[in-house]
């Protein structure tokens, strides 16, 4: 079975990075934009089963992000990720068109439940877990502050 394909959009290049490979580790097949352009390009071109949406980008917000893909596209679940950790956040997100709300820095554990739950109440496609993958929780993801 083909993994899932995510796109993950963070302007801070190192969480980037470390989400990148987070989630290929985890089976998804990822790629990355920094900018709310390069991610409007990306779903043009590319259909998606899940989208990660930082709240500050260089070019604009994740939430008006979030709007502009909802305009197209109704169903991709999309999880957003961000440092803005007040509940005017999460409903602002929420209300753009996003199905979940994580606080920077989140764990692998909590990222993977995230992701997985989203992939599966969506009917799309979940990453397979290989029988002798075991992930440590041994941190955060992202660092507090990283947008």
């Amino acid at each position: 079975m083909p993994s899932s394909k995510i796109l993950c959009v963070e302007d801070h290049q190192d969480t980037l990075d470390l989400f990148v490979l987070v989630l290929s580790q985890l089976n998804y097949e990822v790629v990355s934009a920094s900018t709310v352009a390069e991610a409007l390009e990306a779903t043009r071109k590319q259909t998606f089963d899940l989208l990660i949406l930082d709240s500050h980008l260089s070019d604009g917000t994740g939430t008006d992000l979030c709007r502009r893909i909802r305009e197209n596209d109704k169903t991709t679940p999309i999880l957003f990720c961000s440092a803005d950790a007040y509940e005017k956040n999460r409903e602002e997100a929420l209300n753009a068109g996003a199905q979940a709300y994580l606080v920077k820095p989140v764990t692998i554990t909590e990222m993977s439940n995230s992701i997985r739950e989203m992939l599966s109440s969506s009917g799309r496609r979940v990453a397979p877990i290989a029988a002798n993958q075991t992930h440590k929780d041994s941190g955060d993801v992202a660092a507090p502050g990283s947008g």
